[in-house]
């Protein structure tokens, strides 16, 4: 049973910087598409950023610029870079995997909120 394990968040100023990570446990990395998502409450989630095994990202226009997702896939961990926060960040980040064979191609950053393992999340609070 594959686990996925959100750090790094925490609380900035507008303007900081945080990086998240996520390990995923009990499978092979390879086998699975990853992204994060975002939630607030009383919102939708929303996808954030994906990456395919080859690092070829995509990110939400929001973030795109400031945001930037990458992976160690010998240590089985992703991550997401988070500059030039603002208030609007403010979420619960999950990082998210689904298993890569019902896709052929992992899908963009509009899926990740619909994958199939996420972990407990980790929150970001970023105060103007």
């Amino acid at each position: 049973q594959v686990q996925l394990t959100e750090s790094g968040g925490g609380s900035v100023q507008s303007g900081g910087s945080l990086k998240l990570s996520c390990r995923l446990s009990g499978d092979s990395y390879r086998s699975y598409c990853m992204g994060w998502y975002r939630e607030v409450p009383g919102k939708a989630r929303e996808g954030v950023a994906a990456i395919e095994i080859d690092s070829t990202a995509t990110y939400v226009d929001s973030v795109k610029g400031r945001f930037t997702i990458s992976q160690d896939i010998a240590k089985s961990t992703l991550y997401l870079e988070m500059n030039n926060l603002r208030a609007e960040d403010t979420a619960m980040y999950f990082c998210a995997a689904d298993d890569r064979v019902g896709w052929g191609e992992c899908p963009t950053y509009r899926e990740t909120a619909g994958f199939g393992y996420w972990g407990q999340g980790t929150q970001v609070t970023v105060s103007s």
